[in-house]
């Protein structure tokens, strides 16, 4: 029992390693990833050596497989460019296995020690998020060494032959253990060199152990299928084919083990070396051989799985589960669904003066129903953002993270200052049959074109991060300030000449000016947290920016 407990943990260390070195390197590199693999998907070849360069880096062809589908989900490619960077993924893979079973135990030490003196002195920066990789690197090297002294003892045992003898004589059986393993762990890496140290110790015989690694690789691909199976179509197409690619590779392989061990085998100086070589024999035959049927598999799994004709009206989703894996790339998917609902608070608010000019109680409705669709974009966007883990996150990304949700804050509640206007021209305009006085529709024509043009303008900020036009968005915000007490006191001098329509509207043309400034301050706090991250001091701006800046804790509401 002690010696399967030592194995188990030598297993699970195994596994541990290789997340650290996975979201380590996402941290690092998980943006510059992403654009290296935009950037190359001009064909397949040079999609399938991108393939193999990002899981040789992140070492988990899973990992890659997300980040693939999650462009395929977005648009951004083709399903046959992504097939063809998955086929570059396998052999990224099944080469840092073969790096990794050579003797490098001498390495352990170096990498766990540099790895904790820069995670512990510099844990923010980059350094501590590259000293982590090293971590990850170390303990994968001592995992595997602790997987041979684990598994010497329990050769001695008598029930181990029996138990080998049973499985190892039937070649599905041993597939369906190392899917399951693949599963389990998440990681083919991981297995695949946990089979090689163990057939290198004769723990498992060398037939069992090709059998197995056969079948971590089909459990890779179904891993991967079942994490994306409530994901949308395009992105499930992604999996699905490259699961195909790996049952056709299995059906291949199968039958030359035996040829395999004969003559192959032979000529390797260790057991290890044959059950790696031939997991990168395995991969190579699925990728460099199977990539020019890329296309066919992609038109068959379209067929299999078609796009579901959108209904009129219907929008993207841009929320992508399996872009989560990636947080650089999820932090992208919130940015546009960010964007989308400020698209929707800007039709709520340019609805509102066809609302005003044509007394239309009907629009009106419509409009205030968009409120929910706001406030349940709102609940959507900050519950995916609570799912990215901000560990794997660096400084840059963290605050774009909390750019994202102040962003979306404020839209919720411009949509709700929006829906409680509509309110009250519906009560205070509509159902009393009274009109604007033509001055006072002329002012609040003008301060509305003011909030569309800062509606937008704001937008930009946020997508764009420019520094010069947040400090344009807080001027805009003491010009539009300025405008609602000049409009508040022409409607004051308005009501003294005793102006009938003035006295009609009053209440709402007052409370309207009044909502119109608070929308416009929302908007204009969108530029606080652009400023802020750029340090600027007060010299750098303009005076009337440097003062809102200053009064934005006190003044925004």
């Amino acid at each position: 029992m002690k010696h399967l407990l030592n194995l188990l943990a030598a297993v699970a260390l195994l596994v541990w390693g290789t997340h650290l070195v996975r979201t380590g390197v996402l941290r690092v590199f998980g943006a510059n990833l992403r654009t290296m693999l935009a950037r190359s998907l001009g064909n397949r070849f040079t999609a399938a050596l991108s393939g193999i360069g990002v899981t040789a880096l992140v070492q988990s062809s899973t990992a890659t497989s997300l980040m693939t589908a999650s462009f395929v989900g977005q648009g951004l490619i083709t399903l046959p460019a992504a097939l063809a960077v998955m086929r570059g993924a396998d052999i990224g893979t099944a080469l840092m296995a073969m790096v990794f079973s050579l003797d490098l135990s001498w390495l352990s030490p170096v990498f766990i020690f540099v790895g904790v003196v820069l995670f512990i002195t510099r844990q923010a920066s980059t350094a501590g998020r590259v000293g982590r990789v090293f971590i990850g690197l170390g303990l994968m090297l001592l995992a595997l060494e602790r997987v041979v002294q684990a598994t010497e003892p329990m050769l001695s045992s008598p029930i181990t032959p029996l138990v080998l003898e049973a499985i190892a004589s039937d070649l599905m059986t041993e597939i369906l253990i190392g899917a399951l393993l693949a599963i389990v762990s998440y990681s083919s890496l991981a297995v695949v060199l946990l089979i090689a140290a163990m057939a290198e110790t004769q723990v498992v015989p060398l037939g069992m152990a090709l059998g197995m690694v056969l079948g971590a690789n089909l459990g890779n691909g179904l891993a991967a299928v079942l994490t994306m199976a409530r994901s949308s179509v395009e992105v499930r197409q992604v999996t699905v084919g490259n699961m195909v690619f790996k049952i056709l590779g299995v059906a291949l392989m199968a039958p030359f083990i035996g040829l395999w061990i004969r003559y192959v085998e032979p000529r390797l100086p260790g057991t290890s070396h044959s059950v790696v070589l031939f997991h990168l024999i395995y991969n190579i035959i699925i990728s460099v051989g199977f990539i020019g049927f890329t296309q066919w598999v992609a038109k068959w799994v379209s067929r299999l799985l078609p796009k579901p004709a959108k209904a009129q009206g219907d929008r993207p989703h841009h929320l992508d589960p399996s872009a989560l894996a990636t947080p650089s790339l999820a932090i992208s998917c919130a940015v546009r669904e960010a964007l989308y609902q400020a698209d929707v608070v800007e039709t709520m608010l340019l609805g509102v003066m066809d609302v005003i000019r044509k007394n239309d109680q009907e629009l009106a409705q419509r409009l205030r129903q968009m409120d929910d669709e706001v406030d349940n974009l709102y609940s959507s966007i900050k519950y995916y953002l609570t799912k990215i883990s901000r560990d794997d996150l660096g400084e840059e990304e963290s605050r774009r993270w909390a750019d994202i949700l102040s962003f979306t804050i404020n839209m919720e509640q411009i949509g709700d200052i929006i829906e409680r206007i509509l309110q009250d021209i519906e009560d205070k305009k509509i159902k009393k049959g009274v009109h604007f006085s033509e001055a006072g529709m002329a002012e609040i024509t003008e301060l509305h074109e003011h909030l569309i043009s800062n509606l937008r303008l704001g937008m930009s900020v946020f997508l764009n991060g420019n520094v010069r036009d947040a400090q344009r968005l807080l001027e805009e915000k003491v010009h539009f300030r300025n405008l609602e007490r000049a409009y508040a006191t022409s409607h004051l001098i308005r009501l003294s000449d005793r102006t009938l329509r003035s006295m009609e509207t009053s209440s709402l043309h007052i409370d309207l000016i009044s909502d119109l400034k608070r929308i416009n301050s929302h908007i204009s706090s969108i530029a606080y947290p652009i400023l802020e991250s750029a340090r600027q001091s007060p010299s750098q701006r303009s005076q009337p920016a440097a003062e809102e800046l200053r009064e934005a804790q006190g003044d925004h509401p």
